[in-house]
């Protein structure tokens, strides 16, 4: 009873996976590829990062260490900001939901940069990708995040090492094609920001606008298709 019960739940976890598009490789990488793009984007923009809060940690310790009191809020702004987003994505559990609110976040934050203060802006975008990223946070069975490569790169070594079946290697693999795409995201983050400045956030929306058509057109698929 316990096997049967087991190879249940393994089929079920399955067909979970199989018609979650929010959980596929392509959505992971369109998202990890933004998170790497913004947080290129608003160290260049400014001075903080919006994604990856280990470089804002940093930047706060050091700069309150030294007394520069003002550097420090500045750093100190998107760690709150992206705080209050997990928190709020994490009470709503609604992946598209979250990812809509980022959108409208991003959209703010295009039409607002260089008009009202530049904390408004970094708390804004802040909290948007706080918002997808705790909403967006497994490719397949594993766990990833797309704010950041240093966990990812850790989780492909451990598939890679930990085990040697077919399984593992996929794991690995998907981690390492994620690592890669915020790479990808952050070197044309660079690249377009000084070309088009404010204008460079209409990319990350683009990709985000991509993730929401591909999880609700998919999701809608499967659906037309279980009621056939």
């Amino acid at each position: 009873m316990a096997m049967q019960a087991a190879s249940t739940e393994a089929l079920a976890e399955t067909r979970v996976e199989a018609y979650a598009p929010e959980r596929s490789l392509l959505v992971a990488s369109l998202l990890s590829m933004s998170g790497g793009f913004l947080d290129a984007f608003t160290w260049l923009s400014l001075g903080v990062f919006a994604s990856s809060q280990t470089g804002n940690v940093v930047f706060l310790g050091i700069d309150a260490q030294s007394g520069q009191w003002l550097r420090a809020l500045h750093h100190l702004l998107p760690i709150v900001a992206f705080v209050l987003g997990a928190v709020v994505a994490a009470r709503t559990r609604a992946a598209l939901r979250c990812l809509v609110g980022e959108i409208v976040c991003l959209a703010t934050a295009m039409l607002l940069l260089h008009r009202v203060p530049d904390q408004i802006v970094i708390l804004v975008i802040s909290f948007g990708v706080a918002l997808q990223s705790a909403s967006f946070r497994q490719v397949a069975r594993w766990k990833y995040l797309s704010v950041t490569a240093s966990g990812n790169m850790l989780r492909a070594i451990d598939q890679f090492v930990a085990a040697s079946d077919r399984d593992a290697a996929r794991g690995g693999g998907a981690m390492v094609a994620i690592c890669l795409m915020f790479l990808l995201g952050a070197a044309v983050g660079g690249c377009v920001t000084k070309w088009l400045g404010t204008w460079s956030l209409a990319l990350p929306i683009a990709l985000s606008v991509c993730v929401l058509w591909l999880c609700r057109h998919r999701s809608h698929q499967h659906w037309s298709r279980a009621i056939v």
